[in-house]
Formats: C-alpha cells, structure tokens, sequence
C-alpha cells in the first residue's frame, strides 16, 4: 500500500517540481551571480520549499474546511489545473501560474534576492505543487503513510537542492535535448495523474458516474 503510494506521490510532485527542468530558469534568475552566490541561493531555495511543504502539508486540510471546500471539490479544480501544467509541458510551453507571466518575470529581483520569489513560489511551490501535496496527505494513513510522504517530498527537496548547488556545471553539461524530452515525459506522467484525481473526485461528487 505505501509503495503504490509513494511511487504514484513522487512520480505526481517530480513532473511538476522537476529540478533538472527547472535548472534553465535558475540558471536565468540568478545569472551573473559569484558561484558562491548561487549555492546559497539553491540551499536558501530548498530550505524554503522544505518548510512551505511541510506547512502545506499539515496546514492544507483545515484551509479548505475553511473555506467549505471538501476534498473532492478540490482534487476535481486541483486536477484540473495539473492537467493544465502537464498538457502545457508537453507542448513545450510554460505555465503562467507556475512560472510567471511576462510582466512578473520582467519584474524579478536581483540574483540575490530570488531564492523565495520566484524560484520556492511560484516555480517550484506553486498551484500544482499546493495541490499535489494536500491530496497525497490526505491519503497518507497512519505511521507508515506519513513516513513515506515525507520520504518522497524530503527525497525531492535534496534533489533540487544538488542540482541547484551544482547548477553551473549541469548547465554545460545538460543538453537541450535531454531536457525537451524529460519535459515531455513528465508531462505525460503529470497530465495521466491528473485524469486520476479528477475522475476520482468525480465519482465521489458525481455517484452515477461510478
């Protein structure tokens, strides 16, 4: 049970908080930066993402009573806005709400100052993420479910903080179409998990569909 889950968990929150896609615009909003600079960029940047997750994590849940929102209601906006990520990546374009639209981009502070804004929100924590990371917890059960959840997310969090620390030297090595194809590969995988969530939202809100 927890290894289906998990499997399904990092292959959902990987495609949207993919590090080696993401390298390009780090590389971008930090350009010009001392080598220094950058690592601790990339340390700040995960160590934000870290502490967002977990607060998204144990905090999701009571926003939606909050509001009235009921978990289905919001694995159906949730799984619509994934398929909408996933859809675009593979296509090779970017997502607005999760990268910025021309104006936010065009308005970015320096290299020093990025590491919360844009790169933990909205790049790497944005809408698909919040979803992805209150609907995997409400289906993270007991010990072992939250143990796994947070396995995933920690084992992702490292990731981005490796490939971010040793961005320049990814950078030259990556070639363009390595990362087209992972971009399209993750797309497809994102945009397959977000069919799930809304069909399963669905046959909840909906019963005769089921």
């Amino acid at each position: 049970m927890e290894t289906a889950f998990a499997i399904k968990f990092f292959g959902a929150l990987f495609a949207i908080m993919n590090p080696v896609t993401n390298l390009p615009i780090f590389l971008s909003v930090t350009e010009g930066a001392p080598v220094g600079t950058q690592r601790a960029i990339a340390v700040k940047t995960a160590t934000y993402v870290a502490v967002m997750g977990v607060i998204i994590a144990f905090g999701g849940s009571a926003l939606l009573k909050l509001f009235g929102i009921s978990v289905d209601d919001f694995r159906v906006a949730g799984g619509l806005v994934v398929l909408l990520i996933g859809i675009n990546m593979l296509n090779g374009s970017e997502t607005s709400s999760h990268h910025g639209t021309a104006d936010e981009k065009a308005s970015y502070p320096d290299a020093a100052t990025v590491a919360f804004y844009p790169l933990t929100f909205p790049i790497l924590v944005g809408p698909g993420t919040i979803t992805t990371l209150i609907l995997f917890s409400q289906q993270a059960k007991g010990m072992a479910g939250w143990i796994a959840y947070f396995g995933v997310f920690g084992g992702i969090v490292v990731a981005i903080a490796l490939v971010f620390f040793f961005a320049g030297d990814l950078g030259r090595h990556l070639s363009g179409t390595a990362k087209v194809i992972m971009s399209r590969l993750m797309g497809m995988i994102l945009a397959a998990i977000a069919v799930d969530m809304i069909a399963t939202g669905l046959k909840t809100l909906l019963p005769g569909l089921g």
